[in-house]
């Protein structure tokens, strides 16, 4: 019989991430036994585990629902929340002077004649400066995509759906890092699909993991994150990436590999996984961390002659990108605006990892210097989502590891008393405070 301990845990990780909202209503215990499958007394441990943890509260007559303000007892809450929550949770960096910068490559945009053609609609493969552009933007450790390999959906988001889309039917299984950025969770819900979580070691994706799952019951696709994975930050070298490149290629699987975050490492993050298998590699990046979240583009490089249903795959999603967003692109590339954002941003991160080292030093916290995000260890007895809560009181928000795990391993192991803290968001100032704050909070225990 499942511990329920576990089954709390997945449903306090539902409820920090917010997929279980304020005031919702859970399930009556019979019912979420029956769903389970487990005894009507194991139902009712879990709720009142969760009632222990103040993460909910029941009202008689009405039923079990989740607290507007989760609060679980223990000193490290005692002080009240403050007024200006910092948000280590998102991650969207920003430069100094970033805004008159992007103003002044929109400028010519705002020609009357420009602005006609830039507010026309666009395919999927977008323009032919659009690819070009792209590919020069892309281009790394020896590695070039090909213009004409190009596509382009309205954010990285909708790229990694438009390639599952494409490469998946419903039903089918998908493989991932068993820690794996939590979108795609959502993406493979909304296409049906079965993520099937794939061992990890550090170094990255185990590929003897790979071929075992795909032997065990077909994939059809595998997604991964080479470079920087979040929320481990963990890059795989060029051995691995070959490794990995030959199983791909025995097994006859295709791969989407995520680099949303490679621009931080530069040259220095070696060739993409692309280049040691480019027949069957869909490679997605995009301008939202390089740039900004509010204009963006996401780049999808599809092998040779997999165009076609990629492309349908963006046209049916509606996940294409708007026209105006595609020139405004090119004209960042191509000014140096997107060099000078990167530059500055590779600057920032370093910088803001240098505050995670000094707050947090004597903590396990897997981290490297050039990303925007740890991966924090915390001390026993932590568990992940009362940890959350405590760092909520103090008006810091954090992600529990649980939300990155996939089929409910969260429950167990490093994800069930880990945090992914985002760092790109909140000022330095206000992430060496909230450091500190955490530190303290880990340190007096729950």
């Amino acid at each position: 019989m499942e511990d329920y301990r576990r089954i709390a845990d997945r449903l306090a990780a539902d409820i920090a991430s917010g997929r279980l909202g304020p005031g919702q209503r859970l399930a009556p215990q019979r019912v979420f036994a029956r769903r389970h499958g487990i005894a009507a007394s194991t139902a009712g441990r879990v709720y009142a585990e969760l009632v222990r943890r103040g993460l909910v509260v029941g009202e008689v007559g009405r039923g079990t629902f989740v607290r507007a303000s989760p609060v679980p007892s223990g000193r490290a809450l005692a002080e009240p929340a403050t007024t200006a929550p910092v948000n280590l949770e998102l991650n969207y960096p920003s430069a100094p002077g970033q805004s008159a910068l992007l103003a002044d490559g929109l400028a010519a945009l705002l020609r009357p004649d420009v602005l006609a053609e830039a507010t026309r609609t666009a395919p999927a493969v977008g323009t032919p400066a659009a690819r070009e552009a792209a590919a020069s933007l892309l281009a790394t450790g020896g590695w070039r995509p090909a213009p004409d390999h190009l596509l382009f959906a309205g954010n990285a988001r909708q790229a990694i759906a438009g390639a599952l889309a494409a490469l998946a039917r419903p039903g089918s299984r998908v493989g991932v890092e068993w820690l794996t950025y939590p979108l795609v969770k959502e993406i493979a819900t909304r296409l049906g699909l079965v993520l099937v979580p794939l061992a990890t070691d550090e170094r990255g994706l185990r590929p003897d993991a790979l071929a075992a799952a795909h032997r065990s019951t077909p994939l059809s696709a595998v997604y991964v994150q080479p470079t920087l994975h979040n929320p481990t930050s963990v890059t795989t070298g060029a051995e691995r990436r070959r490794e990995l490149a030959d199983v791909l290629r025995d097994l006859d699987l295709p791969v989407v590999e995520d680099r949303i975050w490679s621009f931080l490492c530069g040259a220095e993050g070696g060739a993409p996984l692309a280049a040691y298998a480019p027949e069957r590699t869909y490679v997605v990046d995009g301008l939202s961390k390089r740039v900004a979240p509010g204009l963006t583009v996401g780049f999808l490089v599809v092998p040779e002659g997999r165009g076609g249903a990629a492309a349908g795959a963006l046209r049916s999603g509606g996940w294409t990108a708007g026209r105006f967003a595609l020139e405004a692109a090119v004209r960042w590339i191509g000014d140096g605006t997107v060099a000078r954002l990167v530059e500055a941003k590779r600057a920032d991160a370093g910088a803001r990892q240098r505050l995670v080292a000094e707050h947090l030093d004597g903590f396990d916290v897997c981290a490297d210097p050039r990303a925007y995000f740890a991966w924090w260890r915390l001390p026993r007895p932590w568990r992940a989502d009362v940890f959350a809560a405590a760092a909520a009181r103090r008006g810091i928000a954090v992600t529990p590891g649980p939300a990155f795990a996939v089929d409910g391993r969260g429950a167990e192991g490093a994800a069930s008393n880990s945090v992914r803290l985002g760092l790109a968001s909140a000022p330095p100032p206000e992430l060496a405070g909230a450091l500190r704050t955490l530190a303290g909070v880990a340190r007096t225990g729950p």
